[in-house]
């Protein structure tokens, strides 16, 4: 059973994550991404475009473009390039992860995820029970 003084934390975080995925450009859903550590947020990220790229995520039709990143990869991605690791770490995410975005949790050595809001497709959340993470809904 998980501890009120765990639960309020994992809330408030995850009201961060929402905060943040007001940063992203994209026009048919905004996400955000908080990775935690020893009560410690290690990363951030947003769905959008690459580095260099236009701020633009749907094409005319409305649909995403396919090299748009996931809040969850830009969040794992920005752990690369600093002197952080994500070993034990929570991730906080506004969206339930797609597949992709799972194994990428899975191999970053995140045991945590809280997400906010279930995605059409379970793969990416039974992905992440089959490897013993621990996988929380919330709504706040």
């Amino acid at each position: 059973m998980m501890s009120d003084k765990q639960h309020k934390l994992d809330e408030r975080y995850l009201r961060m994550a929402k905060i943040w995925a007001e940063n992203s450009y994209c026009v048919r859903r905004q996400v955000g991404a908080l990775v935690v550590k020893d009560k410690m947020i290690i990363s951030d990220g947003y769905n959008g475009t690459p580095s260099g790229f236009e701020n633009i995520c749907e094409d005319d039709n409305n649909v995403t473009k396919p090299y748009v990143l996931h809040a969850e990869a830009n969040a794992i991605t920005k752990l690369a390039r600093s002197n952080n690791n994500s070993d034990g770490a929570t991730i906080y995410i506004t969206a339930s992860p797609c597949i992709e975005c799972a194994k990428l949790i899975i191999q970053a050595g995140i045991r945590r995820v809280v997400y906010g809001e279930n995605y059409r497709l379970t793969d990416g959340i039974d992905l992440l029970r089959r490897a013993g993470i621990e996988v929380i809904l919330m709504e706040v």
